[in-house]
């Protein structure tokens, strides 16, 4: 298993300039780097494949920002507007050689209401019809999608394994895989090994995050059978820190982070770093 960083935790948004930082990653001794894009016009993906390669990294994962105006369950021109931008994301990662696109692919961050059956019902119908659109993208492109359940502060549409593997089932490509977060299923799951041993070979990137969003290892999350269960899975794919701070202003208000989690951003990443590398050693 490769370690990760989301770039989340330094800056956003991320555009070629933020390439400085992979020289920091790979003196810490970070195998991926996880890049949100939050705007295709951000990045030039063959800069930043350069600059990847320059310092030995690879771009393990395009996170989805899935913001408002990008919701494949919202208005015809959030659904329109939420599809385009994930079709782009996919054509980036073939110059960057990015497997994974990943993160919450099916609606927008922060929509969380209770909605009648019938309506939650129809929501669903129309998602699965947009994400095999783009899982079929993805699968002649040669990449894979990897859905996230989120937390139920932050979405009421699919907030557990079961739900994430439910939507993965109506879909029916192999392009469609699952994105589980510690911090995630921390509030919404009973156990998480449970969890990960559910999701199987289905299981395709995993977040490493404390259970309050700060560093993997010092918080309150039982480890030892997440390991087991990820090992038990046969889990390949990459294992990153996505935690944030109050650093980044935009990012710790759309998180909700209202104080400091650790001293600073750079421990999250170096001591979640050496955490992480004994816990799957």
């Amino acid at each position: 298993m490769r370690i990760g960083i989301n770039t989340f935790l330094f800056t956003s948004p991320f555009t070629n300039e933020s390439t400085s930082l992979f020289k920091t990653f790979k003196k810490w001794g970070f195998d991926t780097v996880e890049i949100p894009v939050e705007d295709p016009s951000h990045i030039d993906p063959a800069h930043v494949k350069r600059e990847l390669d320059r310092h030995g990294l690879v771009c393990g994962s395009i996170c989805a920002c899935m913001g408002p105006g990008r919701d494949l369950r919202g208005t015809p021109a959030a659904q329109k507007a939420g599809l385009q931008y994930m079709m782009k994301l996919i054509d980036q990662m073939v110059v960057l050689d990015c497997p994974s696109l990943i993160g919450p692919v099916y609606s927008e961050v922060g929509r969380a209401d209770a909605v009648p059956a019938a309506e939650y019902k129809k929501q669903w119908a129309t998602v699965v019809k947009h994400l095999k659109t783009l899982a079929r993208h993805a699968e002649k492109k040669g990449r894979q999608v990897c859905l996230e359940p989120l937390n139920r502060f932050e979405t009421d549409f699919i907030n557990t394994c079961d739900q994430g593997l439910k939507m993965i089932k109506a879909v029916g490509s192999p392009a469609l895989k699952l994105h589980l977060d510690t911090f995630h299923m921390n509030i919404e799951e009973k156990n998480q090994a449970a969890a990960i041993v559910k999701a199987g070979s289905k299981l395709a990137h995993f977040h490493a995050c404390g259970s309050d969003r700060g560093t993997p290892g010092n918080d309150h999350i039982d480890w030892k059978p997440i390991v087991k269960a990820l090992r038990q899975v046969n889990y390949k794919g990459d294992v990153v820190i996505e935690s944030f701070t109050t650093d980044v202003k935009v990012i710790a208000r759309a998180a909700a982070i209202w104080r400091r989690m650790e001293p600073t951003r750079d421990e999250i990443a170096v001591k979640g770093l050496q955490f992480l590398r004994k816990a799957l050693r």
